[in-house]
């Protein structure tokens, strides 16, 4: 190498990192896709592409490696705001903090924030494989919602069998034998998933089922004024705890 012997070094050292942020990272989507982690942060559409991505990341860091170690190096170039030094050592402690933590599903703290009592009927994308005519008692709480959307009157409904499942949501506005049972939508990554839910009259105090338990809820539609609205209402004859899905997020 037409070097200074430092400079060098230097150069060396640094191609190293490079080679474990990219390895690390291409590790760190396979672990995800091996774990099952995938969905608590992406849509199920961008898996092939998260696959493919972590076996080139990984590929690309072991025949650099493999450069590196016969002194056969081949430069990675760079194009960053910050230092390459600088991006590598980020990449490689992200990556670290990405095998070590596992990401948390949003709670109904998040829902609220992200706005779930300010429209809960409403969708933002155009559902591609939503279909009206399923029956009442097949419809999962995101196809309530849905049809809501395309219909949003709550009479039309009143009497419908109702089996869905969800998370427990306690608006302060609400009585004390009222909750929202909500979920999140996801469109692309977890960044922009929002919440919907639909209000759920209890048949015991809303402190006996804990905020953020996922719940099975049957029973039928009515129609309630919450918040000085009229609003489709489970009126719920069973409410049954389950456990959160590995897959918290619905499409």
């Amino acid at each position: 190498m037409q070097m200074f012997p430092v400079i060098a070094k230097q150069w060396y050292r640094q191609e190293w990192v490079t080679v474990a942020a990219l390895g690390l990272w291409g590790v760190l989507f396979l672990l995800f896709w091996l774990w099952g982690r995938l969905g608590l942060l992406i849509h199920p559409n961008y898996f092939p592409l998260a696959i493919i991505s972590g076996f080139i990341l990984l590929g690309i860091a072991i025949l650099q490696a493999r450069r590196l170690a016969k002194k056969q190096v081949m430069p990675l170039q760079h194009l960053s705001l910050l230092p390459p030094s600088w991006m590598s050592w980020l990449l490689v402690v992200t990556a670290l903090i990405g095998l070590f933590i596992t990401p948390r599903p949003f709670n109904s703290d998040t829902a609220v924030h992200r706005g779930l009592g300010d429209g809960l009927t409403v969708t933002r994308n155009k559902p591609q494989a939503f279909r009206a005519n399923t029956p009442p008692e097949q419809r999962t709480l995101v196809d309530w919602v849905r049809t809501l959307d395309i219909y949003p009157e709550p009479d039309a409904y009143s009497g419908l069998p109702v089996n869905v499942e969800g998370f427990a949501v306690h608006p302060a506005s609400f009585p004390d034998d009222t909750l929202t049972l909500a979920r999140f939508v996801i469109t692309c990554c977890a960044a922009d998933a929002y919440p919907v839910g639909l209000a759920v009259k209890l048949p015991q105090p809303r402190s006996q089922y804990p905020a953020d338990q996922w719940y099975r809820v049957k029973g039928r539609m009515i129609t309630a004024t919450l918040d000085g609205q009229r609003q489709l209402t489970i009126q719920a004859q069973e409410v049954i705890p389950i456990p959160q899905p590995d897959n918290p997020f619905a499409t």
